[in-house]
């Protein structure tokens, strides 16, 4: 098998980072998160003092911002500044924060050209947004995996409580889901579409496994194994 991009992109919950990172595992290829990138983006504006939403100012951080991705025996390691911040970009403030970042050109061109420069390096699945719509849209297998509102909270809820986050009700949880659908879908630039090309997958009432079947099988019929 030669190098093989794969794109998956879909609304917040949808169970794009689980399906992915099997699905890397199991074809041997690496796994890009890409909302890690941006929650990077969101720790750093917090820890400057800047707002998640003042556009001027995240622009001067893009700047002098020092993301580097890493794989450490076969696991994405994301340093900010030289600092290993994995498990300090999961947290409720971060992560509305990362949907408020995400909006601005700035901050999503400076992303890009990362995640396009290890995708031409190497076999790879990357899951966000737009990955099949605007950073490769020439990716060999592009996939937009969805489900229910109502599921997609409350997948992401148990995630949280099997987490040790037992602070946040569902009900938070569905409320930031909303607010996440509604940056991502509406802002101006390169928002959460279906790509052209894209096979869309409603995960509603389906356990990650027939997912990974189903794409396993899209990337057969593409000639990808």
């Amino acid at each position: 098998m030669g190098k093989l991009n794969i794109a998956i992109d879909g609304p917040a919950g949808a169970g794009k980072s689980t399906v992915a990172k099997f699905l890397a595992e199991k074809l041997g290829i690496i796994y890009l998160d890409t909302g890690a990138m941006y929650r990077t983006v969101a720790l750093k504006a917090i820890r400057s003092g800047v707002g998640t939403t003042d556009r001027i100012a995240l622009a001067a951080l893009m700047e002098n911002i020092n993301i580097d991705v890493k794989y450490v025996n076969g696991s994405q390691v994301i340093k900010l500044d030289g600092e290993n911040v994995n498990d300090l970009i999961r947290t409720p403030e971060v992560t509305k924060g990362s949907s408020d970042v995400a909006q601005f050109p700035e901050v999503r061109i400076r992303m890009a050209g990362i995640q396009r420069k290890i995708a031409e390096q190497n076999s790879l699945i990357m899951d966000g947004r737009d990955i099949g719509s605007y950073v490769l849209p020439d990716a060999d297998v592009k996939i937009f995996l969805t489900a229910s509102e109502q599921e997609r909270a409350y997948r992401r809820f148990k995630e949280n409580i099997s987490k040790g986050m037992t602070g946040t009700t569902f009900e938070e949880v569905l409320k930031d889901i909303q607010y996440r659908d509604k940056n991502d879908s509406n802002r101006e630039f390169s928002p959460l579409i279906k790509a052209d090309g894209a096979i869309e997958i409603d995960s509603t009432g389906r356990e990650a496994d027939w997912v990974i079947k189903t794409i396993l099988n899209i990337i057969g019929d593409k000639g990808g194994d």
